[in-house]
């Protein structure tokens, strides 16, 4: 058990992505600042922030929400690194590492909820 969310791993790692999608889209066009670079920059953030806030939680249904919340911006997150690759703004390579650490850290929220939600199900059943 943890006694923190940052000492999570999966915390961790949404955190790592939110640093290098700063890092990548750091090289967008400035054109892009409100746009694309807002956008991913908020998402990536956003995955980190909702595990952190469901670890605050106490009820099964609000931390299984925020994980759906995490996954939720992961997604975004892939989706729109998709984006900037198909329109030459990454680089395949770029776009390739952190979708690798995206389809990582859904795994593990993944497995977050599954724990959570059979929790949730062996305690309705008393």
């Amino acid at each position: 058990m943890y006694n923190d969310f940052s000492e999570m791993p999966v915390w961790q790692e949404g955190m790592t992505i939110a640093e290098m999608v700063f890092q990548l889209t750091s090289r967008l066009p400035k054109s892009e600042d409100y746009g694309l670079t807002s956008q991913l920059r908020r998402a990536a953030v956003s995955i980190s922030a909702n595990i952190a806030e469901g670890f605050g939680r106490s009820g099964s249904a609000d931390k299984s929400r925020l994980y759906d919340y995490s996954r939720g911006s992961a997604l975004e997150t892939k989706s729109l690194l998709i984006y900037g690759e198909k329109v030459n703004y990454f680089a395949p390579n770029e776009y390739h590492e952190i979708s690798t650490k995206i389809d990582e850290v859904v795994f593990s929220i993944n497995k977050i909820k599954k724990s959570i939600d059979s929790r949730k199900t062996s305690t309705s059943q008393f």
